[in-house]
């Protein structure tokens, strides 16, 4: 028999504060039992855990979200992302439309935005 994933876990100082970022990045709540100070806190419909850890962010992420906009334009969902803590990191926007927006979380793990499905398909 094969195993699945249950979380993808998360290393946090703060995984109250960072899950309810993430919690208004993909627009689903956090798992009823938690609250600020708590050591663990779940996005249980994205299957994110995070999980306090003693040290800080100390290099480049070894794995990262790619997002993808689902009812605005990658443009629309990076000002959003922005004004909720996000941090642009680079910038691979293309003059054709084409490429994508590396932004940082308010903990410093590096994610994508690329363009919405109706952007592609224009």
């Amino acid at each position: 028999m094969t195993s699945l994933i249950r979380h993808v876990t998360i290393d946090s100082l703060d995984p109250y504060r960072l899950a309810s970022f993430w919690s208004e990045v993909l627009g689903q709540p956090l798992h009823e039992d938690d609250f600020p100070g708590d050591p663990e806190a779940l996005i249980e419909g994205a299957g994110l855990l995070f999980v306090t850890v003693p040290e800080g962010k100390a290099g480049k992420n070894r794995i990262h979200f790619d997002l993808q906009p689902q009812e605005r334009t990658r443009d629309e969902e990076v000002d959003r992302l922005i004004a909720l803590g996000a941090v642009q990191v680079d910038d691979q926007r293309r003059p054709d439309g084409t490429g994508w927006v590396v932004l940082a979380d308010i903990e410093g793990n590096e994610f994508c935005v690329e363009r919405s499905a109706a952007e592609r398909a224009a």
